[in-house]
């Protein structure tokens, strides 16, 4: 569980208006802002969502499985930068007026037991699949304890 810990939004303090400091709608207008500019950027910049991702591993790799279906493998760009996964693909629609291209993009943080170089990435049948392989001195190794 995630505890939030809620700050009452500063406000100028000017003699005439200081018994209106506390009120409840004072972070109303810059709330409404904010919510204008999230909404309406969609509008102004093209669309870039992210989609889901599974991953998973086991003792010898971590994977990541991303379903990306209708997107041409020249449209689809992976790579590894300061210790992210960056997964950018491009899709693109035909319309009545035109083509229409949608950016989808996704940044996992990748951690240092990952071999770089051996990372290996396969695309088939709309799924993208990369691999990435563990380091020797990070994979878990057993012990034997013996008892006397």
């Amino acid at each position: 569980m995630r505890i939030i810990r809620y700050n009452q939004p500063f406000t100028r303090s000017l003699p005439a208006l200081n018994r209106y400091a506390y009120s409840p709608w004072t972070g109303l207008e810059a709330e409404i802002d904010r919510l204008f500019n999230v909404t309406l950027n969609d509008f102004i910049s093209p669309p870039v969502t992210q989609f889901p991702v599974d991953l998973y591993e086991d003792k010898d790799n971590a994977y990541v499985r991303a379903e990306l279906p209708g997107i041409n493998r020249d449209d689809m760009h992976v790579e590894l930068v300061d210790g992210y996964l960056n997964i950018n693909a491009t899709r693109k629609t035909k319309t009545e007026s035109g083509e229409e291209s949608y950016t989808l993009e996704r940044s996992l943080s990748v951690p240092e037991t990952v071999q770089a170089d051996k990372i290996s990435a396969a695309y088939e049948n709309g799924v993208l699949s990369i691999t990435l392989p563990k380091r020797e001195e990070s994979k878990p190794r057993k012990i034997s304890v013996a008892i006397n």
